[in-house]
């Protein structure tokens, strides 16, 4: 079952459309990638999918229900890019206010905070100011702020900012916790090598619609320009061979593009030449390339 459908959106301000006819599910226990170049809609999306701002047509459903036609504050968990902390207050009795406001009793949420607090390395920092905090600190204060009362539905714009890399290694095995125990996730982020890493599927945005929707792999896959990787051992020269278009070759390394099916005829041109396969793989476009790609397609 999805927790989260997203029904032909439409949202203009003016004579700009800022989202149209956006569509897209999440199943419950997913991790979903949202991309997209500044101005593609992504956030006014987010708010939309919030209930901060409404959209002019379509519909979101949570769980099946329409979003705007019940509270759902306590099903979804919000870490906006921009953060929205208390600068003088300490980090305890923050904690303590956000998770009331979510409805939380005061002992839950003091149990529930220290639980995340010591998860995330962070048990001393109770009785800090957020002003005491570096960057990355205060993230963790955010990210906590934003699952405390475990939501069903989690949305994380840029969670890694400011984080190094230990600490970005410690919030993605959250993250991955998270989804373990049924939490759904929409990840929304510029560094495309974390989409790879943390997401099932992408939704690739731009100029307000949708352009690719879809399981990395299958996207991946789909868009493959037929590259592939030989390495070989042996001093003796390669020749010609009529099958492929080289990329590139050094080191024993041959990155080739095939211009045939018949994958077995390549691998004959190197045993002939008197080397040895060591090694074969078929390189695939990363998120990246496809996202550069994607949006060029667009613009022209």
């Amino acid at each position: 079952m999805n927790l989260l459908d997203i029904d032909s959106i439409y949202k203009s301000y003016s004579n700009y459309s800022a989202l149209s006819n956006v569509s897209f599910s999440m199943p419950k226990g997913s991790i979903h990638g949202l991309l997209g170049p500044n101005g593609a809609g992504k956030t006014t999306l987010i708010r939309i999918i919030t209930n901060i701002i409404a959209q002019d047509k379509g519909e979101v459903r949570i769980n099946g229900k329409r979003s705007h036609n019940f509270n759902m504050k306590h099903l979804i968990g919000y870490m906006p890019e921009e953060r929205g902390l208390y600068r003088k207050m300490k980090v305890g009795e923050q904690l303590v206010y956000l998770a009331r406001l979510r409805g939380m009793n005061a002992r839950t949420a003091r149990e529930r905070i220290m639980y995340w607090l010591e998860r995330l390395d962070a048990s001393t920092w109770w009785n800090k100011t957020i002003d005491e905090l570096s960057k990355g600190m205060s993230q963790k204060v955010q990210f906590i702020a934003t699952i405390i009362n475990d939501p069903q539905l989690i949305i994380l714009d840029e969670p890694f900012s400011g984080l190094d890399p230990i600490n970005s290694e410690l919030i993605k095995k959250e993250i991955f916790h998270l989804k373990d125990t049924g939490a759904t996730i929409l990840f929304s982020t510029h560094r495309m090598e974390q989409i790879e890493e943390i997401c099932n599927d992408i939704i690739l945005m731009n100029k307000g619609k949708v352009l690719l929707n879809g399981n990395v792999t299958s996207i991946k896959n789909s868009n493959k320009k037929n590259l592939f990787q030989l390495n070989y051992t042996g001093n003796n020269p390669l020749g010609v061979c009529n099958e492929i278009e080289i990329v590139s070759h050094n080191e024993r390394t041959v990155l080739f593009k095939l211009l045939t099916t018949n994958i077995n005829e390549v691998f004959e041109w190197v045993i002939a030449s008197g080397n040895q396969i060591s090694s074969f793989k078929e390189i695939l476009p990363t998120i990246n390339e496809i996202f550069i790609e994607q949006i060029a397609q667009q613009t022209v």
